[in-house]
């Protein structure tokens, strides 16, 4: 029950926040042999984090949601209301990222394990968090198709372990002009999909491998609490413009890890 509380913290703080929460997680198991309860568990923190952007944006989620319904049966809507137009910028961005987590997703345990690629991860994540200091602040509420495909992208490279999502699409967003309040709900909104096509993608190797259900539950409610507080923070910190910041913590991790990797390879 303690792990699973811890487990369930980790993931719910550094999913959101631009740190790497693969990463965090892939560190804990390589330093300290800190193990999940398998794959159920981890599917189960993935729900808890999905709850908690649902709660979040809710509102945004439901304009999202009812546009895009909307506009299966009147396409000129995805580009005549703000709510088919984020359906749409949702929809045009989860096709690359599907594409490359399908692909990649036999090969994420394996990089879990190296120390060199999460901790090149870690170095990719703070190179964009820096250089997204020289990002000028936007005016940008509905980024165009390929700016969801390259956000999209980003989401998909984000796999790798050490690699964050939110920080690679947040600073992509704010490089192309997105207005900072924006480019967070984007890169929340966009998740959604990802999030639950995974835990779909996964429900079925899962059944019957949940060895500790109260522990599973905990850790997934851990982790919906502690990503709410999480993503409410990171909102005032992006707006804020002191999104750069959290390579503070990032690159050093970085260096360290990369370190480790040539001490004991």
């Amino acid at each position: 029950m303690i792990e699973a509380f811890l487990l369930g913290l980790l993931q719910g703080i550094t999913e959101f926040l631009p740190i790497s929460s693969d990463g965090h997680l892939a560190l804990a198991g390589i330093l300290f042999g800190v193990k999940d309860a398998g794959l159920a568990f981890t599917v189960l923190l993935h729900a808890g984090t999905l709850l908690a952007t649902s709660v979040i944006l809710r509102k945004r989620l439901g304009i999202a949601i009812a546009g895009g319904v909307k506009a299966l049966g009147a396409p000129r809507l995805f580009r005549t209301t703000a709510g088919g137009q984020d359906a749409w910028f949702v929809i045009v961005a989860s096709i690359p990222t599907a594409i490359i987590g399908f692909s990649a997703r036999h090969y994420v345990e394996e990089w879990s394990t190296s120390p060199f690629i999460v901790g090149l991860g870690f170095l990719l994540t703070a190179l964009l968090l820096v250089s997204s200091a020289f990002a000028k602040p936007g005016v940008v509420e509905h980024p165009s198709s390929k700016a969801a495909l390259l956000m999209g992208v980003m989401q998909g490279i984000a796999v790798l372990p050490g690699v964050s999502r939110s920080g690679l699409t947040i600073a992509t967003a704010l490089f192309m002009g997105v207005a900072r309040p924006r480019a967070f709900e984007l890169s929340m909104l966009m998740s959604v999909p990802a999030v639950f096509g995974a835990v779909l993608l996964e429900l079925p190797d899962m059944a019957g491998h949940i060895s500790n259900l109260p522990a599973a539950i905990l850790g997934a409610v851990v982790a919906c609490v502690s990503g709410m507080g999480a993503m409410m923070w990171l909102k005032r910190i992006v707006v804020g413009g002191l999104f750069p910041w959290f390579a503070l913590w990032v690159f050093p991790l970085a260096i360290a890890t990369l370190a480790m990797a040539r001490a004991w390879p």
